[in-house]
C-alpha cells in the first residue's frame, strides 16, 4: 500500500510502498484512511524533538491520528497504532469516535488535536465555570481559534486574545473574542493593557500557547503589591516562542496563582476516556451543525514530499487526503 514514510529523523517523508499493517490484538481494528491532519506534534515527533518521541531507528509512517472507514462503512476518528498517513491503518477500539453526518473528513481530522489542546485545559486543568473571563495567549493559530470557540461554548463571560497577525486577531472577534491585544507592541504597553483589563474584569483563566517572553510579561502583569489578589489559573499548552522563561519567586508569592500544564502525560486515564466519550463527540457535532468553524488546507498524500514544510496560513490546519 502507499504511505508517507520517514526513514530517518529530520528527513522529509517519502511517498512510497509499504506492507499493509496487520491487526495483532483483540482491541484493534483495521481501517481505510480518508484524511490525516499534520500538526506541530507530528513534525516534532518525526524530527525527534518532541518529549514523547521514541528513539526509533526503523522507518515509520507519519501521522498519529486520522479519519477512516471501518469494514462496515462506519466513519470514525481514531488514534493510530500504526501511522495514519497511509491507505490503511490499525487503530485502537477504545480510542475512536463515530462521526456524525454532515462533518467533512478533513474537518474531522483537523479538529481533535485542537480540541485536546483547548477543551482538556479548560475543563480539567482550569476547571472552567460559566461566567468566567479567559485570556488566550497566542490565539491566532489553529488551536487558538478553536480555543476561542470552545471557551465561548463553555460559557466564558469575556474572552481576551493575543497574537501577532492583526487580520487574524480581528477575525477572532467574529468567533467569540471580546478584546484583542497585539504582542507586537512595546512590553510596557502590553503589560499596562493587561493590567487595565485585569483591574476592570479580573482574569480567571489564562490559556497559553506561546510561553517564552509573552508568558513572562503576562505573569509580570499579575504581580501583586501585598494585598489580596484574584485567583488566576494559568495553563501552559504550547511553547511557540520559547521553551523556558524567567519567573521570580516574588512574582509567585505576590499573587494567588495556579500554574499548570496540559498535554500528553499530564492527563489522567479518566480524562482521556472523557475526551473520546464526551468531548470529541460534542465538538464533532458542533462542527457538523456549523457552530464550530474549522479551516483546513487539503493536500494529497501523493504530494507529501513537496508539501511537508509548506507555510500554512494562520488559523488553518494542513490535512492529507487519501
Amino acid at each position: 500500500m502507499k504511505a508517507a514514510v520517514i526513514y530517518r529523523k529530520g528527513e522529509l517523508p517519502q511517498y512510497t510502498d509499504v506492507d499493509e499493517p496487520v491487526v495483532q490484538h483483540e482491541d484493534e481494528l483495521l481501517i481505510t484512511v480518508k484524511a490525516a491532519a499534520i500538526k506541530h506534534i507530528d513534525k516534532s515527533v518525526a524530527s525527534g524533538k518532541h518529549y514523547s518521541s521514541e528513539d526509533k531507528k526503523n522507518a515509520r509512517i507519519i501521522g498519529g491520528d486520522g479519519v477512516g472507514m471501518l469494514k462496515d462503512g462506519t466513519r470514525v476518528f481514531a488514534l493510530g497504532v500504526s501511522g495514519m498517513a497511509a491507505k490503511k491503518a490499525v487503530i485502537e477500539k477504545n480510542r475512536m469516535v463515530k462521526l456524525p453526518h454532515g462533518i467533512d473528513d478533513s474537518v474531522a481530522a483537523a479538529l481533535p488535536n485542537a480540541v485536546a489542546g483547548s477543551a482538556m485545559a479548560l475543563r480539567f486543568r482550569a476547571c472552567m465555570k460559566p461566567g468566567e473571563t479567559v485570556l488566550i495567549n497566542g490565539a491566532t493559530g489553529f488551536t487558538g481559534k478553536i480555543a476561542v470557540q470552545v471557551a465561548k461554548h463553555y460559557g466564558a463571560k469575556k474572552i481576551i486574545v493575543t497574537g501577532r497577525n492583526e487580520e487574524t486577531l480581528q477575525a477572532l472577534l467574529a468567533l467569540g473574542a471580546d478584546e484583542i491585544i497585539s504582542v507586537k507592541q512595546e512590553d510596557e504597553k502590553f503589560i499596562s493593557r493587561l493590567q487595565e483589563i485585569h483591574n476592570n474584569t479580573p482574569i480567571d483563566i489564562i490559556i497559553d500557547y506561546l510561553w517564552g517572553h509573552t508568558a513572562e510579561l503576562i505573569l509580570s502583569s499579575l504581580k501583586g503589591k501585598g494585598s489580596f489578589t484574584h485567583k488566576v489559573r494559568f495553563v501552559s499548552i504550547g511553547a511557540v516562542t520559547g521553551d523556558t522563561i524567567q519567573l521570580s519567586a516574588e512574582n509567585l508569592r505576590s499573587v494567588d496563582l495556579q500554574l499548570s500544564g496540559s498535554g500528553l502525560g499530564s492527563w489522567t486515564k479518566d480524562e482521556m476516556k472523557k475526551l473520546f466519550s464526551e468531548i470529541l463527540p460534542e465538538m464533532f457535532q458542533l462542527a457538523a451543525d456549523n457552530k464550530l468553524k474549522v479551516e483546513t488546507v487539503n493536500v494529497s498524500l501523493t504530494d507529501i514530499e513537496n508539501l511537508w514544510d509548506m507555510q500554512v496560513p494562520d488559523g488553518k490546519r494542513l490535512v492529507i487526503t487519501i
